[in-house]
C-alpha cells in the first residue's frame, strides 16, 4: 500500500489583474469634445472646433470611477 500524503499543497499566488480606468462619457476617453462655433449677428453655426472636456479636464478617465 502506498504511503499517504499528510501535507497539503501551498496555493499558487495569483497576480491581480490591473483594472483599466473607465473612460469619460462626454468625450469618449479622448479628452476633447466638439464645440459648435457660432458667428454673425443672428448667431448661425459655421462649424466645430475641439475643446477641453470639462468633465475629466482632458485626462480621458471618468472622475467618478
Amino acid at each position: 500500500m502506498a504511503p499517504r500524503r499528510t501535507t497539503t499543497k501551498t496555493p499558487k499566488k495569483t497576480t491581480p489583474v490591473p483594472v483599466e480606468p473607465a473612460s469619460c462619457q462626454p468625450c469618449g476617453g479622448t479628452g476633447n469634445v466638439a464645440i459648435t462655433v457660432w458667428v454673425g449677428r443672428k448667431r448661425r453655426p459655421v462649424g466645430q472646433q475641439d475643446g477641453l472636456c470639462l468633465n475629466c479636464l482632458g485626462t480621458g478617465t471618468d472622475p467618478d470611477a
